[in-house]
């Protein structure tokens, strides 16, 4: 079964975060990793903070070929980077293991990631190859996406699923709130009182199903 991982990583300890280093208030967060032909070209946002001197201090890194703006919008910058990756310990690591990224960020002199691992094996073959590398990993969560025994709604019935559902695209947690309890049980067709226990116990299984899912710790 696949793991998620959130790992912290010093920013000096591997290529991108040294090409990608940020100062004071500023903060980087990563989009994606494009592949492009045979080179993966990192997709990643700036806060406006970073602007500045930004730019110029990636250019003069030896491995970026170039870097430039795809996008502005509310205080931050999108921005493409075609680098040399072949020397990036870390990065290699998440390659040879098959990782997937699902998030990265990076503040001052640290990056947070949350990759997603097939197996407990391969986060630990992940740890080795990072500790061999001289890469300093922080593991501070480890956890099971879902239960085994989840389904395709995440351990939820059908009626639990369609109540759900229901509530949030009506707007009943909305603030203020869209639907009364009386107008989603009609929706629904049940009655006010087994509205509010449908929802109370789909919420429980949502959560027992994904945010407390048995977490494992990795040998490290």
């Amino acid at each position: 079964m696949s793991v998620i991982a959130d790992l912290r990583v010093p920013a000096r300890d591997f290529t991108l975060g040294e090409v990608l280093a940020v100062h004071g208030e500023a903060t980087v967060t990563l989009e994606t990793m494009v592949p492009i032909g045979e080179r993966t070209v990192p997709l990643f946002w700036v806060t406006d903070e970073a602007r500045p001197t930004f730019e110029r201090e990636v250019r003069d890194h030896e491995t970026v070929e170039s870097i430039h703006q795809v996008e502005v919008e509310d205080g931050k910058t999108l921005y493409a980077l075609e680098w040399s990756a072949t020397g990036d310990s870390l990065f290699s690591a998440f390659l040879d293991t098959d990782a997937s990224l699902l998030h990265a960020t990076a503040a001052s002199e640290f990056w947070q990631f949350q990759a997603r691992f097939q197996t407990h094996a391969d986060l630990a073959a992940f740890k080795r190859r990072c500790d061999e590398a001289d890469v300093t990993v922080e593991v501070n969560r480890i956890y099971n996406p879902t239960r085994p025994d989840s389904g395709p709604h995440y351990g939820l019935t059908e009626p639990q699923r369609e109540a759900l559902v229901e509530a949030v695209r009506k707007g009943y947690y909305a603030i203020p709130r869209r639907i009364s309890t009386k107008a989603l049980a009609e929706e629904l067709d049940i009655s006010d009182q087994a509205t509010t226990e449908r929802l109370r116990r789909a919420i429980i299984t949502l959560v027992e199903h994904t945010l407390l899912a048995v977490e494992e710790e990795v040998d490290r």
